[in-house]
């Protein structure tokens, strides 16, 4: 009966879903070296209406500082132009008819701090995502002792479940934030 109602698998999954979030946002913090999932979140105004970036053109990495973006049709090349200049990624496109080429540049000790401080913006929010479904899990739990449908015991032993996976999605959440900011302040 209780686990109907508490299901800790569910919790474990939104707080899953947090640490997916914070992955493709970390993925997205430029480190100096070329990376497809650079663009990923670029969204292009295409055939009047908003387009993910690969709708319209294939991203490649043909060297460690450059990404090339081949646009599949020629009438799409301004607007995936102003699409990369709005992202606000700190990246100047070189046009070449239909292909776009994009060159990273070297990180300087001052940028390599701020996407440092973005990284750990991006963890806190994850981590505050977590906690917000371990207080709806103490919730749930709180009323159905409430209402008589756990035991005190069941109870105490559902929080601890939910403080467990709390305590590993957290931990999950330092460990990629901490490989990101060595990916970023290495040089």
């Amino acid at each position: 009966m209780a686990t109907a109602t508490h299901d800790i698998n569910d919790l474990k999954r939104r707080m899953q879903g947090a640490l997916t979030a914070l992955k493709q946002e970390l993925s997205g913090l430029r480190t100096g070296r070329a990376s497809a999932h650079l663009l990923d979140p670029i969204q292009v105004d295409a055939y009047g209406q908003s387009m993910g970036l690969n709708q319209v053109a294939t991203v490649s990495v043909p060297q460690p500082r450059m990404i090339s973006v081949q646009v599949w049709d020629r009438t799409m090349v301004q607007p995936v132009e102003k699409a990369i200049m709005a992202a606000n990624l700190g990246l100047t496109p070189s046009t070449d008819g239909q292909v776009i080429h994009l060159r990273i540049p070297e990180l300087n000790q001052d940028r390599r701090k701020e996407l440092a401080k973005v990284a750990h913006k991006y963890a806190e929010a994850a981590k505050v995502a977590v906690r917000h479904v371990r207080h709806d899990g103490m919730e749930t739990l709180k009323k159905l002792e409430k209402d008589h449908k756990i035991s005190q015991d069941e109870h105490k032993r559902y929080t601890a479940d939910v403080q467990k996976a709390t305590d590993q999605s957290i931990s999950d959440i330092d460990q990629m934030l901490a490989t990101k900011e060595k990916e970023i302040m290495t040089v």
